[in-house]
């Protein structure tokens, strides 16, 4: 793969990873709640579903959800659906200071209900898929086998993927001193809340096109 071709493609997954959606705000909520290390359980979860999804788009089913609408439908409006009630699960949780939340976590947060969590939301955008299978093609040279391309696409993708969720981990993490306060959190809870149920209302006008 030639060095420019790697580096565009570099550029455009930098960016597209770097905003904000339901993926990086879980990762940003679970640091916030859970601290960092809690939080690599959900960023797993998160990955793992990505894996999913791209094996996914190379085996066709891009084009599948591309191409059926009732297929399309059923994955938007299931996904969605998670996103809305866990909207408003964040939004009517009770509020409490984030040092008594890490003491007093609950079996629904044990590391592998927060990988559950991850996975689930990672795969409620049926868009993702037909996404990746438009995607990674821009950068293929057809001339050239195709699977050792494939291998540095999805790797370099992985890596700058990985690194964003946890730098928003990170950051939700530096803010826990600030929120240490049951305020303060009920705010956030109520910000998060909103954000989740506005992107399962986004997805619901998600289109094939």
């Amino acid at each position: 793969m030639p060095l420019n071709t790697w580096l565009l493609f570099v550029t455009t997954v930098f960016f597209v990873s770097a905003t904000p959606g339901p993926n990086m705000l879980l990762a940003m909520t679970h640091g916030i709640h859970y601290g960092v290390r809690r939080s690599l359980s959900t960023c797993g979860g998160l990955l793992s579903s990505l894996v999913l999804i791209i094996a996914g788009s190379v085996a066709g089913l891009g084009a599948l959800l591309a191409t059926s609408e009732l297929l399309f439908s059923i994955v938007k409006y299931t996904g969605a659906a998670y996103l809305i009630y866990l909207g408003i699960k964040t939004w009517r949780s009770q509020p409490q200071a984030v040092a008594e939340i890490r003491e007093n976590i609950g079996s629904s947060h044990t590391h592998w209900g927060m990988f559950r969590t991850g996975f689930m939301v990672g795969m409620s955008n049926p868009k993702a898929f037909v996404f990746f299978m438009a995607l990674f093609p821009q950068f293929i040279n057809a001339q050239h086998p195709q699977a050792p391309q494939l291998l540095v696409l999805v790797t370099t993708f992985f890596i700058i993927e990985t690194a964003w969720q946890l730098a928003y981990a990170s950051g939700g993490a530096r803010l826990a001193s600030w929120l240490n306060s049951a305020h303060r959190l009920k705010l956030v809870n109520r910000l998060s809340g909103s954000a989740f149920v506005g992107a399962g209302a986004l997805l619901t006008g998600l289109s094939r096109h």
